[in-house]
């Protein structure tokens, strides 16, 4: 059984379980036999070279891609299959549902250009959760205050700089209560000045115990936010498991060392 870690202590069900899982896009093998647990509450970063398999994997938990082997639990349910070894994949309605329970912030934000901000957050509640309009409307007005932006709930996307965008999708996400948030290089499409207030946010998020899986090129963030890092390179986990012991071990691991030697400098 997969094993997860928060806080140095083991945690035997994980929230999220990945096993043995593997991917292809025709003859190139993105994802190799990949295993990986999240526990309720934990931060799990991933991290590795361009085309290790990072945006897969997440994609693959979220089911916006399908996996050729293994299985993908969140909370002892199989994602995007009826049974791991069948293949017999869920109907559209219960994979909205299972999406709704794995919040997915992208890095282009992902907005709906003709609705404004409280809108894009009211769409899923409304649509998937059943909620009515006003209790769309009240909930989108406390995860944009939350993210500080509450003064823009009637805002359209164009009308908001990169990073406020940013901000509504994360409250978009985390407005369903999703079981886990997973975050897509969610700073990648920003102007420099304009990251620090993103991260902020999922900072806060992480602090008040929201678990998450995401991908960052954020070095330092990783180490200071996550419970755990996992280094990925040509579709395998490399290396994980605590910040720092990770980070050290760039000093044996030579793909893990060459990899952060392009951030020590200005990063961490």
């Amino acid at each position: 059984m997969i094993q997860s870690t928060q806080g140095g202590a083991a945690t035997h069900a994980p929230l999220l379980a990945i096993e043995g899982l593997t991917k292809s896009f025709g003859k190139v093998e993105v994802l190799r036999s990949v295993d990986l647990g999240v526990a309720k509450g934990e931060v799990v970063t991933v991290i590795g070279p361009s085309g290790s398999g990072k945006t897969t994997l997440l994609r693959c938990v979220n089911f916006l891609e399908t996996y050729d082997s293994g299985s993908i639990r969140i909370d002892g349910r199989e994602v995007g299959y009826k049974d791991a070894g069948g293949r017999v994949r869920r109907g559209e309605r219960e994979l909205a549902g299972i999406r709704a329970d794995t919040g997915m912030v992208f890095q282009s934000f992902n907005l709906f250009p003709h609705l404004t901000a409280a809108e894009n957050v009211m769409l899923g509640l409304r649509k998937v959760r059943g909620k009515s309009k006003a209790e769309a409307r009240a909930a989108a007005e406390h995860w944009l205050s939350r993210v500080g932006l509450g003064h823009k709930a009637d805002s359209l996307p164009g009308e908001l700089s990169g990073g406020q965008q940013q901000r509504v999708g994360i409250a978009r996400a985390v407005a369903m209560e999703p079981k886990i948030l997973l975050l897509d290089e969610i700073t990648s499409a920003l102007d420099p000045e304009l990251v620090g207030e993103v991260l902020e946010v999922v900072r806060s998020l992480a602090a008040e115990g929201m678990t998450m899986l995401m991908v960052t090129h954020e070095i330092a963030f990783a180490r200071d936010a996550s419970h755990r890092i996992v280094f990925m390179a040509d579709g395998k986990v490399a290396a994980a498991g605590p910040p720092s012991e990770v980070l050290a071990a760039a000093s044996h691991n030579q793909r893990l060392g060459a990899f952060l030697a392009r951030f020590r400098a200005s990063h961490f």
